[in-house]
């Protein structure tokens, strides 16, 4: 396992629209780093595959860039994504990331910067943090992948985070690898920030309002845990041990629905998020959110939505899967 102390040379891969605060927030904790020390003990490079600076979601962008080929010696190369980050996942970006893999240089994503890495297989067997919008659907495309829901993951030679602050977390992680705990807190002073999360805390998926019952917010787990085969509401009744009118009490008195039409909802906003971010094949959608019938899929999504299924695929404007 390499030594996270010995990444002090870091390359920063920006790809079209990428985050940019994910981006500051990485490199500010190396520059916060050598500061606090008064040593240039982190050096960074921006990069992109040709060297023209790439642009930010927001618009802006960051000099002086540099051409890969070009970045000198790294012991570690970040991809910084964000959004539309499949059609910035092109043949020459990948076919560079798995020779900089073999050449040693330890890989890493911010954002949605991992899908990147999931589609190059440099990231087959590893466990892998990712932006929680993208969750669901590329759990679904790369399942040789164990994507987990926290802030950011090191597994061996792959460093992966959400986006946000998590990058900070990250390098905040390094920094303390190498100047120990008092170095990182340091520079989380600086930044004032509290580091009184766990390093790897657990983070929703997504973000929900708070549930005013405790029972309530057992069965809307146990519901999203189960898009895939939707037990019948009896069956989450006898795990929570209620009554399914008990249950049903509940689902509409807090949230003005029957507890099947609330689940039904669920799975419908996971196969929107699938059509928008993967691509699956419709049909693949349907039944990865439970629907065994095509028919029946359509037709709900189409009520819930106002189009249908293969509207919404056509509308998200992706590339076909490959294969």
């Amino acid at each position: 396992m390499p030594d996270l102390a010995s990444f002090t040379r870091i390359g920063f891969l920006t790809l079209p629209n990428f985050s940019m605060i994910a981006c500051a927030n990485a490199l500010e904790a190396l520059r916060m780093a050598n500061y606090v020390t008064e040593a240039e003990t982190y050096s960074w490079r921006i990069l992109t595959l040709d060297g023209a600076p790439a642009a930010a979601s927001n618009g802006l962008t960051l000099i002086p860039t540099l051409p890969l080929a070009e970045s000198g010696p790294l012991d570690l190369l970040l991809v910084c994504g964000g959004i539309d980050v499949r059609h910035a996942a092109t043949p020459p970006i990948e076919d560079a990331l798995r020779r900089l893999s073999r050449r040693g240089v330890a890989l890493g994503a911010l954002c949605t910067g991992s899908f990147v890495l999931a589609d190059a297989g440099l990231l087959d067997f590893y466990r892998c943090a990712v932006h929680w919008e993208n969750l669901s659907a590329i759990r679904e495309e790369f399942p040789q992948i164990d994507f987990v829901e926290e802030a950011f993951v090191i597994d061996r030679d792959r460093l992966t985070c959400t986006g946000g602050v998590a990058p900070l977390e990250m390098m905040l992680a390094l920094i303390e690898a190498r100047g120990g705990r008092p170095l990182a807190d340091k520079v989380s002073e600086q930044f004032i920030v509290d580091r009184a999360r766990p390093a790897r805390a657990r983070i929703e998926p997504r973000p929900r309002p708070a549930l005013p019952d405790p029972t309530l917010a057992r069965a809307v787990r146990l519901m999203q845990a189960a898009i895939e085969q939707p037990p019948g509401i009896a069956t989450i009744a006898r795990k929570l041990d209620v009554s399914p009118r008990h249950l049903e009490r509940l689902f509409r008195r807090h949230l003005g629905v029957t507890p099947a039409a609330y689940h039904l909802g669920l799975r419908l906003e996971r196969a929107r998020e699938l059509l928008r971010l993967s691509p699956l094949p419709v049909t693949d959608v349907g039944l990865a959110c439970g629907f065994q019938s095509a028919a029946h899929f359509s037709t709900a999504y189409a009520r819930r939505f106002g189009r249908p299924p293969s509207v919404e695929r056509r509308g998200a404007g992706l590339p076909k899967a490959k294969g």
